[in-house]
């Protein structure tokens, strides 16, 4: 008999638009607990926009973001609060405050959210250092630092207050194949370790192919999801020619 796996996320019928344009139209889907849960599209198809809304950033036209049950689109004050600690998020550009040492950073959202003694904030920042790799590195400043080593340190500051779910976005964006796919085990490694969901907005195919339990894929002209599975179902099996042309553009074939 089938597990029924726990839905973390659940995005209801959700529109959002901006000054009069429609960007998603009544889109829904679930993302389960414990997962790497890919958001891909052309140019132009809303994935920044759908994560935004995700994280609470942006309030839809209609329809709902349920983080762990709890409604983030009309969620106010300490119940707000209580679900913002729930996830972390880190940006295509890591968004590291560049006059702050590696350890300043990292035990920034201690010191903002919590009531921890000094030695307790310093023991947990270092602790998410170690985490992702970057033991050693504590008093480097961002500009001292590889992009793929900002990645990770970002990784490590978004982990601060030890959330459920960290949402990345383009977490690839300007690496090198191989710090690419170092990054890739990172994440597999906190997913299999910490049992952290991750909801993963990328362009990058070889890393859906490696992280990715499930994908959807968001369409410009439909407003919607065009397709949801598996990246190696959608590349066979989807009967959308363009997905599937998407999926096989890898190894410098042409894209879709």
């Amino acid at each position: 008999m089938a597990v029924e796996r726990r839905v973390i996320i659940r995005v209801e019928n959700l529109t959002a638009a901006y000054e009069g344009e429609v960007i998603l139209e009544r889109v829904s889907f679930e993302v389960y607990a414990g997962e790497v849960f890919g958001i891909l599209g052309g140019s132009g198809s809303g994935k920044s926009t759908l994560l935004k809304h995700m994280i609470g950033l942006y309030k839809p036209s209609s329809g709902k973001v349920l983080i762990d049950g709890q409604d983030i689109t009309t969620a106010e004050g300490e119940e707000r609060l209580a679900i913002l600690r729930k996830f972390g998020v880190t940006y295509q550009s890591g968004a590291l405050f560049g006059s702050m040492t590696l350890l300043e950073n990292v035990t920034l959202p201690l010191q903002e959210f919590t009531e921890l003694p000094p030695d307790a904030v310093r023991l947990i920042a270092m602790m998410k250092l170690q985490l992702v790799g970057l033991a050693g590195f504590e008093n480097h400043m961002p500009a001292e630092l590889s992009g793929g080593m900002q990645k990770r340190a970002a990784i490590a500051r978004a982990m601060a207050l030890d959330p459920q779910i960290l949402f990345l976005d383009e977490p690839s964006a300007g690496l090198d194949p191989i710090t690419s796919a170092e990054l890739d085990e990172l994440i597999l490694s906190l997913k299999r370790n910490l049992k952290i969901t991750f909801v993963v907005v990328t362009h990058e195919l070889p890393s859906i192919f490696t992280i990715a339990d499930r994908v959807i894929m968001l369409d410009k002209k439909t407003r919607g999801i065009a397709a949801m599975g598996t990246a190696a179902e959608l590349r066979e099996h989807s009967e959308i020619p363009w997905v599937r042309q998407f999926f096989n553009r890898t190894c410098g074939e042409a894209a879709a």
